[in-house]
């Protein structure tokens, strides 16, 4: 698929660089405070985040480390130096690690990144103490950081952090809702809960930078909505990796979400709208025999067919084209507000 790249001259560095420069800066903090936890949850906090395997062994490939770079280039992007929002960066890595854990044992996800998940590799229950332990860590973290406004920004990620479990309630609680009929799910109602799920976490990792570094509440503001709906967008182009991802770029298996019927924004949208495909969808979804494979792959191209696909990727569009007004509505250090541009056709231009 291919979104809108922001009209701007060539950057001065590319997406990939950008994250790499923004791990670099925090890496050495998150790897201390990984250090801080007890030995057996920090070894699979280590594996979670891409450091090693499970049998303990370093390996190099971390994650891209989205939400830390957002931190550090709203710091900077507010006038201060990156380092200023380092344990921000920290906090809210940990939260995002956290939250895989155990968004993986909730969906029953057996892989991420081309690898059993936590809970796989080492059991529920101490998948669950990970989890438990990165997220102490993560509002420790930011509690003690010598920042002048790190008590303002521990209550930014408290405030996320209820919003992201209420999203997550609701993804669950689509679950059981039927596909047709009053009770079901609206494309506003999906909205409102990507919003909370992936979106309240990185409108925070952006407030978070913001905050560390000092900025008014207009700037603060401005930079959270700008994340949050590159959040609701992130979360969009998941959901057509879900269905049409490349299992060598996703990890996960190909239609992993329709195996699971889930409400994704592609299938909501394909089965709002009128024509044989959605017809066809329907009686396919709500039928009482389990969907194999060959069914899962007739899924797909009815999703297709009734515009699922192309409503998803206008939806991602859209949501970018705010990110895009947020940037331009306060005054930002140039530089920075370029990388962040820059990053915007990377995030949500994955491969299918």
């Amino acid at each position: 698929m291919t979104m809108a790249t922001p009209a701007q001259c060539t950057p001065r560095s590319t997406a990939p660089q950008i994250l790499d420069r923004c791990r670099e800066l925090v890496h050495p903090a998150l790897t201390a405070a990984i250090g801080r936890l007890h030995p057996w949850p920090g070894e699979m906090a280590a594996y979670a985040l891409g450091w090693s395997e499970a049998d303990g062994k370093p390996v190099g490939s971390p994650g891209k480390g989205v939400r830390q770079a957002l931190t550090v280039l709203c710091a900077e992007a507010a006038g201060a130096p990156g380092e200023t929002a380092i344990a921000g960066a920290v906090a809210v890595e940990l939260i995002h690690t956290f939250t895989l854990l155990h968004d993986d044992i909730m969906d029953g996800d057996e892989t991420r990144r081309q690898r059993e998940t936590v809970w796989k590799a080492y059991g529920t229950g101490p998948a669950v103490l990970t989890g438990d332990a990165l997220f102490a860590l993560a509002v420790e973290t930011l509690a003690d950081s010598p920042n002048a406004h790190s008590g303002t920004a521990v209550r930014h990620l408290a405030r996320a952090l209820n919003d992201l479990v209420r999203g997550q309630a609701e993804d669950l609680l689509f679950e059981a809702r039927p596909w047709t009929g009053p009770e079901a799910v609206r494309p506003e109602e999906y909205r409102s809960m990507a919003d909370r799920k992936t979106g309240a976490l990185l409108g925070c990792a952006a407030a978070l930078g913001a905050v560390l570094a000092g900025a008014p509440s207009p700037t603060v503001d401005a930079l959270a909505r700008a994340g949050r709906h590159l959040g609701v967008a992130f979360q969009t182009v998941d959901d057509l990796l879900g269905i049409w991802g490349d299992p060598e770029a996703t990890g996960k298996p190909v239609h992993n979400d329709l195996r699971r019927m889930k409400k994704t924004y592609p299938v909501i949208a394909a089965l709002a709208a009128k024509g044989p495909a959605t017809r066809s969808l329907t009686a396919l979804l709500t039928s009482p025999h389990p969907l194999d494979d060959a069914a899962l792959r007739h899924a797909a191209v009815l999703i297709e067919e009734a515009g699922g696909r192309s409503a998803a990727l206008a939806e991602a569009r859209r949501h970018v084209g705010i990110v895009l007004g947020c940037l331009d509505s306060v005054r930002l250090s140039p530089d920075a507000a370029e990388d962040i541009r820059t990053l915007l056709p990377f995030l949500v231009d994955r491969r299918m």
